[in-house]
């Protein structure tokens, strides 16, 4: 194995060998029973008389760093000490106040314990994704994808993406539109660089998408809730100095319900009057169960003010990472110097394999099959709303998507009920957690639960939702 060692300067360069191992072997990068490089292997490679690094040797195994096996070398001798008892130094370094702000808020969103029946919003189904197809496909990729790739993205995938929102969803694409992105959150990111200035007013929903928000408040943007009713965003509450609107139109995050057509018209209308950019964010309506989609802003749009991102984590697997932007030419080539600085491309083997899947029609069958799955689970959730569950907590209608939202009535003590599933095993949301002012501190403002229904499957769902109707009959 390759061991640095630095002997620049002056000093004893038997007693330098010996501390630079030793600490090696404290700090857990040399680990208990690896083998050292052979004396005369690294005196060669530090340009050193071999007795140097045999004394520096000797030193180690005298005090138990390292032992020697005849015929086999020189080994690590003891474990590196627990995690923790050496650390870097603390440092004087500090953050910009606006990232402290976005740490803390981070911070304030408690890990979730390994849960029996995993009812939080946003996560597909694992198990349903065709892994071994996926891997063939990845394999072929990796064998033609061994350079650098361009940072809007591989052309075949580009081209794949284009046709099939075209398709699914009517967006408007040419593959020249078309930029490849980590995820959706890294589209956020890239629009935001090169849109949001310090101090620039961004409207989102209230209740929203928490990492939207704090995505555009480190960018030092002035963050702006604005509510959401029955038809989606309120337009007319939208503050006059606002130079980007985000939105989930199709299936609003978390409440689930769609966008009207007059209201879509309405905001477009009004992004064209303030000089505004709109953010669609369309992250999960392709799980549709009933009514027909609405068209995307994007498609409605004539102005060139909407930037459509789109994510393939909840139609395949969020590991993946896999997502994209659709924007105006206009925005284009500094999206892409954007992408250029961040991480320069993705992926290339995986948007190779992306790329077939999507042209082979597997894509399009996959999320066929996954609908019906979903579109299962779907019910047996609004069954239990409008049923067992509908004297305590009253269904927001929503027609798509991998969750929906549950309104608490007064008396539900929505904190208890989150705390007593979780120690029954079930991980859910609050509502209030998704607000910018929580409905704690916002008088008037609905609490609930956001319930999903992508990882528990059809036969556990039952159950699940048994505890969930348990855990909220109590009071106290």
């Amino acid at each position: 194995m390759d061991l640095h060692i630095s002997l620049a300067g002056r000093g004893d360069r038997t007693d330098r060998i010996y501390r630079q191992v030793r600490d090696a072997i404290l700090d857990g990068r040399l680990r208990a029973g690896e083998r050292v490089p052979p004396s005369r292997e690294l005196a060669r490679g530090l340009a050193v008389s071999r007795n140097t690094v045999a004394a520096a040797y000797d030193r180690l195994v005298g005090d138990g760093f390292l032992q020697g096996r005849a015929g086999a070398g020189t080994f690590v001798a003891m474990p590196a000490p627990a995690a923790g008892s050496r650390r870097a130094p603390v440092g004087a370094l500090r953050p910009s106040p606006r990232w402290a702000a976005v740490t803390e808020a981070l911070d304030r969103v408690p890990p979730v314990p390994p849960a029996r029946y995993d009812l939080r919003p946003g996560h597909p189904d694992g198990t349903l994704f065709p892994l071994a197809t996926w891997r063939r496909l990845l394999a072929r990729s990796l064998r033609a994808t061994a350079d650098y790739g361009d940072p809007a993205g591989l052309p075949a995938l580009r081209a794949a993406v284009a046709r099939s929102v075209g398709l699914s969803r009517s967006v408007r694409a040419s593959p020249a539109d078309v930029i490849v992105t980590h995820g959706a959150q890294q589209g956020l990111d890239l629009i935001g660089r090169v849109l949001v200035e310090p101090g620039t007013v961004v409207a989102v929903e209230e209740p929203g998408y928490r990492p939207a928000r704090l995505a555009f408040e480190a960018l030092g943007a002035h963050v702006v809730p604005v509510p959401v009713d029955g038809s989606g965003l309120v337009v007319d509450a939208l503050p006059r100095a606002a130079r980007l609107v985000y939105v989930t139109p199709s299936h609003q995050y978390p409440l689930g319900v769609p966008m009207t057509m007059p209201r879509r018209t309405a905001l477009l209308g009004w992004a064209q009057r303030h000089g505004a950019a709109i953010v669609e964010d369309d992250y999960d309506s392709e799980f549709r169960y009933s009514d027909r989609p609405l068209e995307p802003l994007q498609s409605l749009d004539r102005a060139g003010r909407v930037v459509y991102v789109g994510s393939f984590a909840k139609t395949l697997l969020p590991a993946l990472r896999l997502g994209f932007l659709v924007a105006p030419a206009s925005l284009r080539p500094a999206l892409l110097a954007a992408k250029r600085l961040v991480d320069w491309h993705v992926e290339p083997g995986a948007q190779a394999a992306l790329a077939a899947f999507i042209d082979e029609g597997l894509l399009r069958r996959h999320v066929r099959t996954v609908t019906r799955v979903y579109a299962h689970r779907h019910d047996l959730v609004t069954a239990a709303a409008r049923g067992v569950l509908a004297d305590r907590f009253t269904l927001v209608p929503s027609s798509a998507g991998l969750h929906v939202t549950l309104l608490a009535a007064g008396h539900v003590d929505v904190p208890g009920v989150v705390a007593r599933l979780r120690d029954a095993g079930v991980a859910v949301e609050r509502l209030a957690d998704f607000f910018a002012a929580a409905p704690d501190t916002a008088p008037g403002t609905a609490d609930g639960l956001v319930v999903g229904y992508g990882t528990v499957t059809a036969a556990d769902l039952p159950a699940a939702l048994d505890l969930l109707d348990r855990a909220s009959r109590r009071t106290g």
